[in-house]
């Protein structure tokens, strides 16, 4: 029987918890790198043995690290991030120009056909690849050159390029998000790109409406519907049926269109999930009661998920990168808190289990399916 490997990223080291295909017992792994902030973990899709890591701390800088085994062990590979020619300048919040500086990684994206091929998303935004298993380290600069560059702003987590999602039908299509600049698209694996932001209404920005300046915080995709966008944003809820041309709000009957991550079941494109947190100042569920909110439509129409979820005194928050599903029948959802905690349904919401408790605040949660 299949199992499944979850992968999860916390502010003092990286844990690796497994299971078989039932999911009913988990076999918990770590700390590995303790002490350090671990923001991303992601595995391969092709070799279920292939793991980068994303490792930060104050005193050392950026670190990625590779494993071959499945997270047993771990080794550094090429960290250094380099560019051509010179940096330039981007805004800061108080209008003032800032140099480039390509620090910590946000996010790390293996390709879907090539164990040796990873993307990652940098802080100040920017879009790197690796073609030699992270030995080395190329930026795709048509993003950050692209004319609107020198206009993007952080937003309150830093300038950051915190989402990758690669067309399964088109590897050369590839969606980022940037935080706040928004959602940008490729058709060339890179060469140029375009904003593909309209729709998007961001009242706390000079030009609600502008191309941009939107704070977005989440994407998801399903595989078989690549033209399919789901998007949380800073506020809103939001959907797009032609590859982000147009973005329509679906946020409907949430008790709070804030959050974090978004996600989309493996099985159904049009079920997709959120966690509402009370607003952009108050990071904690609504009611202090921690719940998965499920629409079966792809939006709109939303239900509550609650069972084994703690209902009273929980004020933890779920960041963008630490919710997770499994390709599994039925579907699993999994999605770890600032609390500590990291929680599995091994039915598509419907009943959750706490799988890891007390961990330092959860940066990312990642799932491979083992064979």
């Amino acid at each position: 029987m299949a199992g499944v490997r979850v992968l999860v990223g916390t502010r003092k080291g990286a844990f690796i918890l497994t299971s078989d295909g039932k999911r009913e017992s988990w076999d918990v792994a770590g700390p590995h790198f303790p002490g350090w902030e671990i923001y991303h973990l992601k595995g391969s899709p092709v070799d279920p043995n292939r793991i980068y890591v994303s490792q930060s701390t104050s005193w050392f800088g950026q670190i990625i690290q590779r494993s071959d085994d499945g997270g047993k062990t771990f080794e550094p590979v090429g960290n250094e991030f380099l560019y051509e020619g010179e940096t330039g300048t981007h805004q800061w919040f108080d209008g003032t120009l800032q140099p480039w500086k390509f620090t910590r990684v946000w996010h790390l994206e293996p390709s879907l056909a090539n164990p040796d091929h990873v993307y990652a998303g940098v802080e100040d935004a920017a879009l790197f690849e690796s073609t030699d298993a992270g030995a080395s380290w190329k930026e795709l600069p048509g993003l950050r050159t692209h004319g609107t560059g020198p206009d993007w702003m952080p937003g309150a987590g830093g300038l950051c390029l915190h989402t990758i999602l690669i067309d399964p039908s088109d590897h050369a299509r590839i969606i980022v998000a940037i935080s706040s600049a928004g959602t940008f698209r490729t058709l060339d694996a890179g060469k140029t790109w375009e904003p593909i932001n309209r729709g998007l209404i961001s009242p706390q920005i000079p030009e609600p409406e502008a191309e941009i300046g939107h704070c977005v915080h989440n994407l998801a995709m399903h595989p078989t519907r690549p033209n399919v966008l789901f998007m949380q944003k800073h506020w809103d809820v939001m959907r797009s049926d032609d590859g982000g041309d147009s973005w329509q709000e679906v946020s409907g009957n949430l008790p709070s269109d804030f959050g974090f991550p978004i996600e989309v079941h493996a099985h159904e494109p049009e079920t997709i999930y959120v966690v509402p947190i009370l607003s952009d100042e108050q990071h904690f569920p609504p009611d202090g009661k921690l719940r998965v909110y499920r629409s079966r439509s792809g939006g709109d129409e939303w239900e509550a998920l609650t069972r084994g979820l703690p209902q009273e005194h929980c004020y933890a928050n779920v960041l963008r990168d630490a919710m997770a599903s499994d390709v599994l029948d039925p579907c699993g959802i999994y999605f770890g808190t600032t609390g500590g905690e990291v929680y599995a349904s091994p039915d598509g919401g419907d009943t959750w289990q706490a799988i890891a408790s007390h961990l330092p605040a959860v940066c990312s949660v990642e799932v491979q399916t083992l064979p």
